[in-house]
């Protein structure tokens, strides 16, 4: 981890009567009827028990009703954290134009005004709005800011290339930045000296279950070989070249079933694929993937494939490995610090259908160690990751 300060050499204890703000774009509501950014979430179930209080913020289109996201979140609490979805007017067409005509500032600025929210830092997810949001609340209430840039690589590389003076006052305004790979980092120490390599952590929900019983609850075959994935149906997954790649699979042995996890624009595209080449009956199009079955479908499944051709790290990997299953990843410069053994899972070139294919055969018929899966998987627990955030939060609070 580059420049990290252990948790242990701060006096945490002086965390106990602060209050952290979390800026995010979104947040899941309460009867997660809404879903998104639920990797905020689980960082602050840890985050939570180390502070008085923590002040989550996460703006909302004003869209009058039309918009699900506008209709399901609604302001709440539990335990010691408040959630708050301040609405916000914005012309969503594309990120520079987010950039140009944007005032979901002045949106969490009321917020803060009209709640009366006192707060002792600020911790921003993404760069834009959040990050830029936290450099601006930092520069009007003297409280320090840290930015977790979870931008997959394409969308790190493009804010990176356009040069924007608002993207460089996000990273150089910040006093600390998180990136969740490592590589990217000496990239960021252009911008700003203070710069961490922590990853995203996933949920204790994914843990080892029979995959017999997992199986059954889910109405799958026992003897079957399954495959499954997880992702928004979108280009960049790359969920094609796993269809394709499942046609040579298919040829090569009957018994194996690919269960596709996700919604998105892609979904036409993707059912038609499958019934061009007659998989109907080998590959299944899920749909969105309730969390509270989610890992289930992580149990049922003989290996976990990610066929992205962009991640920033993919937690989606971690939380199939902390069931004890192997991965079958592209390398698209995020699963490269992930899979860093084939004692936990095997890479192929991204968009390579082939190289896809014959990986997923080698993988069916290796017999996987799971407790050295599991025991590799036990770093990335959120309750290991929040330690090693909080050692930056104290550091910050140190500063005079």
């Amino acid at each position: 981890m580059s420049g990290m300060i252990d948790a242990k050499e701060n006096p945490l204890e002086d965390l106990k009567d602060k209050t952290l703000l979390i800026l995010t774009p979104s947040y899941p509501n309460e009867d997660e009827s809404f879903i998104a950014e639920t990797f905020v979430k689980y960082q602050v179930a840890e985050l939570k028990q180390y502070f008085k209080k923590v002040i989550v913020i996460a703006p909302v289109l004003r869209s009058f009703g039309y918009l699900k996201k506008d209709r399901l979140c609604k302001d709440y609490t539990y335990d010691n954290v408040e959630v708050y979805y301040p609405r916000s007017i914005y012309i969503p067409i594309f990120w520079l134009s987010k950039i140009l005509i944007d005032n979901r500032l002045q949106a969490v600025e009321r917020c803060i005004e009209e709640h009366h929210l006192h707060f002792d830092l600020i911790h921003a997810h993404f760069t834009w709005p959040s990050g830029y949001i936290g450099v601006r609340l930092r520069e009007k209430y003297g409280k320090p800011v840290i930015t977790t840039i979870h931008e997959n690589s394409d969308w790190f590389d493009q804010e990176v290339e356009i040069n924007h003076p608002l993207i460089n006052t996000a990273w150089s305004g910040a006093d600390a930045l998180i990136r969740v790979n490592r590589k990217d980092v000496p990239v960021l120490k252009r911008y700003n000296e203070q710069v961490y390599s922590i990853p995203n952590g996933f949920s204790s929900a994914f843990h080892p279950i029979d995959t017999t019983v997992a199986r059954e609850r889910l109405g799958l075959p026992r003897d079957a070989k399954v495959i499954f994935t997880l992702g928004n149906l979108i280009k960049r997954k790359g969920l094609n070249y796993l269809i394709d790649a499942m046609e040579q699979v298919c040829n090569q042995r009957d018994d194996v079933l690919c269960f596709i996890g996700g919604a998105g624009p892609e979904e036409g595209s993707l059912q038609g694929q499958i019934d061009r080449l007659d998989l109907g009956e080998k590959v299944k199009l899920l749909g969105s993937v309730p969390s509270d079955i989610l890992p289930l479908w992580m149990n049922t499944c003989d290996i976990f494939v990610l066929p992205s051709l962009s991640e920033s790290f993919g937690v989606v990997q971690i939380e199939a490995l902390a069931c004890g299953k192997p991965v079958v990843s592209a390398r698209n410069r995020g699963s490269e610090e992930v899979i860093i053994s084939d004692e936990h899972g095997l890479l192929v070139e991204p968009a390579d259908s082939e190289d896809l294919a014959e990986k997923i055969l080698t993988a069916l018929d290796r017999e996987w160690d799971r407790e050295a899966i599991l025991a590799y998987a036990e770093r990335y627990t959120w309750e290991n990751i929040a330690k090693e955030i909080v050692g930056v939060y104290a550091w910050m609070l140190g500063w005079d």
